[in-house]
C-alpha cells in the first residue's frame, strides 16, 4: 500500500458549530487556543505523519487482515492508529491507549473504493451512539485515503465510530480504553509463567519421589 498524505479534518462540535477536530473540547468551550500550541500540534501531527507513512509503507494486505487494528466489511477494510507524542513519540497505540490527555486518531481507508464514499466519525464517551459525543467528523470524502484528528480523553471508555455511506452503508467501531488497566491482558501474560512454573513444581515433585533420588536420600542419613 502506498504512502499517504494526511490533512486535517473540520467537524461539528455536537451542537451545530464548526470546529477543528484537532481542538479539546474545553478549548471549543472558550473559542480561542494559544499560538505555542498550535505549535506544538502542527510539530506532533509532522511527527504523526512521518511515524504512520513508514507503518503504511511496512505493512502489505496480507499482514493488514491479521492486524487486530483493522476492522473489516466484506471487501472493504479500515485500519485504527492512536498517538500521544507528548508522552511516547515513537509509540504507536490501537484501542488500549496508556494515559489521558491530547490524542491523535488516525484513520486509513485500506481499499481505494472507500475514497469515493462520504465517510464520518464519531467519538463517545461509553459504547453507544447515544452516549455523550465528545468529537464528530460530519460525511465527507477523503481522496487522499487518511482521516486524521485530534481530541483531549480522559480515563473512561470511549467507542469511535466510523460510517461510510455505501450501499448498503458500511460502519464499524472500536472500543478504547484510556488509562485503564487491562486484566486480560495481564492474564495472558501471566498464563506462560504459570505454567512453567507448574511444570516445573510437577516435574520437581516427581524427580523427588524416583526410586534412586529416594535411595540416595536414605543414603545421606546418619
Amino acid at each position: 500500500m502506498a504512502t499517504r498524505k494526511h490533512r486535517s479534518a473540520t467537524v461539528t462540535d455536537g451542537k451545530g458549530g464548526r470546529c477543528f477536530f484537532n481542538e479539546s473540547r474545553e478549548m471549543q468551550a472558550k473559542g480561542t487556543s494559544s499560538r505555542q500550541g498550535s505549535r506544538a500540534g502542527a510539530l506532533a501531527l509532522l511527527l504523526i505523519t512521518t511515524l504512520y507513512s513508514g507503518f503504511v509503507s511496512a505493512h502489505g494486505r496480507e499482514s493488514l487482515e491479521e492486524d487486530s487494528c483493522v476492522r473489516r466489511i466484506g471487501e472493504n477494510m479500515v485500519h485504527l492508529s492512536a498517538y500521544q507524542p507528548q508522552f511516547e513519540p515513537t509509540a504507536q497505540y490501537c484501542t488500549e491507549i496508556p494515559k489521558g490527555g491530547d490524542t491523535f486518531l488516525v484513520i486509513d481507508l485500506v481499499d481505494p473504493a472507500m475514497r469515493d464514499m462520504q465517510i464520518g466519525m464519531k467519538v463517545v464517551r461509553g459504547t453507544s451512539e447515544e452516549d455523550e459525543t465528545v468529537a464528530q467528523l460530519s460525511p465527507a470524502y477523503h481522496p487522499d485515503g487518511v482521516i486524521q484528528g485530534q481530541t483531549s480523553l480522559d480515563q473512561g471508555l470511549y467507542t469511535v465510530f466510523i460510517t461510510a455511506e455505501g450501499v448498503p452503508p458500511l460502519r464499524y467501531q472500536y472500543p478504547l480504553r484510556v488509562q485503564m488497566i487491562n486484566y486480560a491482558e495481564i492474564f495472558r501474560a501471566a498464563v506462560g509463567p504459570l505454567i512453567a512454573l507448574l511444570l516445573l513444581a510437577v516435574l520437581g515433585y516427581k524427580l523427588m519421589k524416583s526410586p534412586r533420588v529416594q535411595r540416595w536420600r536414605s543414603s545421606r542419613k546418619p
